[in-house]
């Protein structure tokens, strides 16, 4: 009599193995799909925009916003995480000497993660009257960039500026441990982000559809 059961385990374990198998699977094949759409380029470097936002958090991202802005590529510049690391508190030693007459043209903001770079800019560029921006993030940051920012700018003209630090290998990233690492941390932190934007609007579109208003977002 219990041979029974033991088939109904086998059975039971047989099942969650498949299981586990397509989720491997699709897991895989969804990092395969975000590593492919990390640019190795930058595709657009020449459209000038309103504005240059940064975010910090990644080496040469800076730099890279200082030197559009001295190239003219935009009229101000927008720093977004500031006081989180050394290369900030470089640009504003550089700041005050200030040789090129930059400083008033460059804005800092708080923020302390990606969708909240994406909300303060909004803020900031409504404040402004500004309606484009060119976008300078780390390569491997900028799939999940644009998503926040595209949900909070959904009007506006985005131009992805990628940068790329020396000590991510992204050619062959598979091949690197510490690239390997950041692409899959990137990944999960994008389809996060993915998923909390996408509840959002489920949620959006059901108060609608039942007379009402979307809730208003509480915002930190």
């Amino acid at each position: 009599m219990a041979v029974r059961p033991q088939r109904r385990r086998g059975r039971s374990l047989g099942g969650l193995a498949v299981a586990a198998l397509v989720v491997a699977i699709l897991w895989t094949l969804g990092l395969m799909r975000f590593a492919a759409v990390i640019p190795l380029t930058v595709a657009d470097a020449d459209v000038p925009t309103d504005a240059i936002v940064v975010l910090t958090g990644g080496s040469g991202r800076i730099e890279a916003g200082l030197g559009l802005l001295r190239a003219d590529k935009a009229d101000r510049l927008f720093i977004s995480g500031v006081y989180r690391g050394v290369e900030v508190r470089h640009l504003l030693n550089a700041l005050k000497q200030d040789p090129e007459g930059l400083e008033g043209r460059i804005r800092l903001g708080t923020a302390v993660n990606t969708a909240e770079n994406a909300d303060e800019t909004a803020a900031w560029m409504t404040e402004q009257g500004i309606r484009s921006l060119r976008l300078v993030t780390g390569a491997y940051h900028m799939p999940r960039s644009l998503l926040e920012f595209r949900r909070a700018l959904p009007a506006g003209v985005i131009v992805p500026h990628p940068v790329f630090p020396a000590h991510v290998k992204q050619d062959r990233w598979w091949a690197f441990p510490g690239t390997t690492g950041l692409t899959v941390a990137e990944y999960h932190k994008f389809m996060a982000a993915w998923l909390r934007i996408e509840l959002d609007r489920a949620i959006d579109r059901l108060a609608v559809s039942i007379g009402g208003q979307p809730p208003a977002k509480v915002t930190s």
